[in-house]
Formats: C-alpha cells, structure tokens, sequence
C-alpha cells in the first residue's frame, strides 16, 4: 500500500471524525439523551439509507475499479464518459428516491421506528422530511470522492465532511441555549438541527466539486450506458447496492427493535456508534480505501495478479491489527471513561456514560471483524466481483436480527433496555465474525491460503489488555475532576503504554507508526 495514500486518508478522516465528536459532544451539551435527542437520531439514520446504498460503498464497488482502470491505461477520455454517465444516473437516482422518502416518510417512520409514539412520532416524520434532500446532495458528494480517490486526491474528499459537521456545530452555539431547558424546547431545536444538515450536506458536494469537475475537463452528463465499461459499472452496481442494503439493514433492525425500548435507547446507540465508527473510519477505512485504487490497478497474469493481491490483503490485515486491537480492547475496557470524555456536559450525565459503555463493550468484540471484512470486501471489488460479498453479507444480517429479536422480546423484562441494547451490538459483532470467517474463505478460493495468524498476532492483544488493566487501575485511583480532562489522561497513559510495549516486542507495524510519525515532526 502506498503510505502517503494511507496516511492521507486517515488525516482527511481524522479531522472529519474529530469534528464528527464535537459535533456529538455538542449535540449531547444541549439535548443530552433526550426524546428529542432520539428522535433526531432515528430521523438522521432513515434518509441515510440514501446515503448508504448509492454512496460512497457502491461507487467503490462498481465505477472507482472501472475508472482507475481506464486512468491507469491512459484512456482519460473514455473515463471522462463513464464519469458523466455515472453523476447522471446517479443523480436521477436518489432525486427519485428522496421524493418518495419525502412523500412516504410517515409510512418509513411507521416500518422503523414502529414503536415510536405521540409526539415523538409525530417529530421524527417532520425531521425525516427535511433531511431527505440533503441525502440526496451527499451522494453527490460521494461521486465527488470517486473521482478524487482515483485520481490520487485522497485528503480533500474525505475531509470534505468536516462542513458538514461545523453546520450543526454553528447552528447549536448559536440558538441551542435558547431552546435546551424544557422538552419542546428541545423537539424545536431538532428540527433547526435537521435543517443545518442540509446546509451541511450543501457545503460538503460544493467544496469537492470543482477539483472533481477540473480532472474531468471533458466530462459530459449524459445517459449513454452502451459501452463496455458502463455496462460493467451498471453490472456491479446493484449487486454492490444489495451488500450495502443488507449491510445496513443490519443497522435498521438494531434501531427497530430499539424503538421498542425507548428513544432514550435509540440515542444511546447512536451515540455508541459514532464512537464506535471513529477506529473503523479512522483505520478500516483509511486502509482499505487506500487499497481499493491500487488493488484495481494490478495488472499482469492471473497468477502474478493473484499473487499480488494476496500479498497487499496480507499486509493490510497485519496493519489493521495493529490499529483496531487496542481500539477493541479500549472500548471494552475504557469504554466509560471514553463516553464521559467525549459526551459527557450540559444535560449527558454520568448515567448516560455508563450506559453508552454497555453497548459499547458489546459492539467491542466485533470491530476487528469488521474492519477486515471491509478489506477483503475491497479486494473483492477490485475483481469486479460485488455478489460474493452481498451473500455474506446477507448471512450476517438474518444471524444479528434473529438473535437481536429474540433479546428485545423475550428477555427484555428480565434483561432490562440497557442490557438489551448490549445484546444487539453483541450479537451484530458475533454475526460481524461470522461474515469475515466466510469471506476469507471465499477469497483464499481467488488468491490462494491467507497467512494465518502466528505468534505474533496475540503481541497487540497482549500488549492492548496490559495497557487496559493500568488504565483500568488509573480510573479507579484518580479524582474525578472535570470528566474530559481526567479521561484524556487515562487514555494517554492507556495509548502510550501500548506502543511502547509493542516496541519492546520488535513489532514492525510500531515502528512503522513511530517512525512515521517522527518524520512527520522532522525529529
């Protein structure tokens, strides 16, 4: 993998994510785990199923493989084609489809969110209708991300969300005090809030554009699809679409089955998860976007392609552990002092923390799953191949939601809303290993056996869980002053213990991350 691509990619991403928490730390100061808090989230997931099935995921699947390809073969101006057939459709496309979202929202909020009510109910539908055409502007923005990553030019369009995330940032500061103190003052400020996502959404397609629009100088919006590369984008199109629809399905029952323990219970999940997602966009994404370019760039015979392939996926999945594992393991252990650190101010209180923490223990045991199903999924992609991935998939989703539903309605009287909020990360982490054993397996059938893990994949879980019980002990001996500074102490003790122990191991990938980042600050 090209360094420089990797670390552009997680710089664009860390800024996005960094302001993405204090966004979250922001949204939690003035609406805390309210009902307007949950109907806000619930009404924030619904249009981003827009987002989610004809963004970012599907254009890696079918036209980024396609057009990199053409890019690396010199012919720019039938790439420059592609791309304009590819903005065309997809713009009709998800015109179409807010239309609907805007015109059937009360039937959407009634499939999932059914057990929403009153108010609540009546707020979430209103929300879902302003979002859905700033949606529609943030796919738009995803093609935008396409262009650019193939080209090379990864830090601009993944920290392109970052506006997004200071719209709603600006609209809190300046009018949320007016309106946080009483619970219709709260409803009103979700809905200032969902207008300041299109803002947001608006902001973010048009600070992409013209670097997109100026490396496709002859790019021309049309409906041709009669080319043999189109035909190839349209045939990975709805097979990538499918993955991305049962992918976050899975997402969808979670919050449907939510809804029947509470909008207090749907917030807390949304919240965990924007913790949650920070490794896995900081370092799943950083490396398997990076990867996705390159991989479709392979050329030579089918063995050297194979053999090729297998060896980027083999050092990818080394990089991912190194990463991912304390994340993990930090989540499981640290995950209170992380949520206190994060969100906790104004109306989130430590009770909120705590129950942040027990979703995040269970989501905890999934993430490296997860993250290297997203890498081997990239691979997959890279061979035009977007349906072996839909079926595992597909396989993950029905293993969550059955044993997630099973929690919510036969165990929630005795488990309670928290801990029922704990199973279904639970379970969706446990179907998350399901998926990645499956995958790999499949994959080794294209490339050959995969490295299996050795004695020096336990160095990270070793290393991760010494740092995690001195952070552990940490916590319980400190005082307990303002909650943000106290965490980012134990965090740093918890972050430098890890490497260095890792170091003394003779780890190559904390070396790498050392060195890098001393070059980086010309020591």
């Amino acid at each position: 993998m090209p360094k420089p691509a990797a670390l552009s990619v997680a710089l664009g991403i860390l800024a996005s994510r960094l302001a993405g928490l204090v966004r979250e730390r922001v949204i939690a100061h003035y609406l805390g785990n309210s009902d307007a808090a949950g109907a806000f989230r619930a009404a924030l997931r619904i249009p981003n199923l827009l987002q989610n099935l004809f963004g970012e995921g599907v254009l890696s699947a079918s036209f980024i493989p396609v057009y990199a390809r053409l890019l690396e073969e010199g012919r720019e101006e039938e790439a420059g084609r592609v791309a304009g057939v590819t903005f065309t459709l997809l713009a009709l496309a998800v015109s179409a489809c807010a239309l609907v979202g805007i015109a059937g929202s009360r039937t959407i909020i009634g499939l999932l969110a059914p057990g929403f009510t009153g108010d609540i109910r009546e707020t979430t539908i209103q929300l879902v209708q302003i979002m859905f055409p700033g949606t529609a502007l943030l796919v738009l923005s995803a093609w935008c991300l396409g262009i650019l990553n193939s080209h090379r030019k990864f830090f601009l369009s993944y920290v392109a969300p970052v506006f997004w995330n200071v719209a709603m940032i600006a609209l809190l500061f300046a009018v949320g005090a007016r309106y946080m103190d009483d619970r219709s003052g709260q409803m009103r400020l979700a809905a200032l809030l969902a207008w300041a996502t299109v803002a947001g959404a608006l902001l973010q397609l048009l600070v992409q554009l013209p670097s997109a629009l100026a490396l496709n100088r002859g790019l021309l919006p049309g409906l041709g699809a009669r080319t043999e590369h189109m035909r190839l984008v349209l045939a990975n199109f709805l097979p990538a679409v499918l993955t991305r629809g049962v992918v976050q399905l899975s997402a969808y029952v979670d919050q449907i089955l939510a809804s029947f323990l509470g909008a207090q219970i749907v917030s807390a999940l949304a919240y965990a998860q924007t913790i949650y997602l920070l490794p896995v966009s900081l370092f799943g994404m950083s490396i398997s976007s990076a990867e996705l370019p390159e991989m479709a760039r392979t050329a030579g015979t089918a063995e050297e392609k194979a053999a090729a392939l297998k060896q980027r996926l083999e050092r990818g999945l080394r990089r991912l552990a190194f990463f991912i594992v304390p994340s993990a393991v930090a989540l499981l252990v640290l995950g209170r002092v992380i949520a206190a650190t994060l969100l906790e101010t104004g109306n989130f209180r430590a009770a909120d923390s705590a129950l942040v923490w027990m979703i995040l223990a269970g989501s905890s045991i999934g993430l490296l799953a997860t993250t290297k199903a997203r890498l081997c999924t990239s691979l997959f992609w890279a061979l035009h191949d977007a349906r072996t991935p839909a079926r595992y998939a597909f396989v993950r989703v029905v293993t969550a939601g059955a044993v997630g539903g099973l929690l919510v309605f036969a165990f929630r009287d005795r488990l309670g809303g928290a801990g029922c909020a704990a199973g279904l990360t639970a379970a969706s982490s446990l179907s998350g290993w399901l998926e990645y054993m499956l995958i790999r397996r499949a994959l080794e059938a294209r490339v050959g056996p995969i490295e299996r893990p050795g004695l020096p994949s336990l160095r990270p879980w070793a290393a991760a869980f010494l740092a995690g019980a001195a952070g552990w002990a940490l916590d319980a001996a400190l005082p307990r002053p303002h909650p943000a500074l106290r965490g980012l102490s134990i965090l740093g003790v918890y972050s430098l213990l890890y490497i260095g122990a890792m170091l003394a191991s003779g780890d190559e990938d904390a070396r790498d991350a050392v060195g890098g980042v001393r070059s980086r600050l010309g020591l």
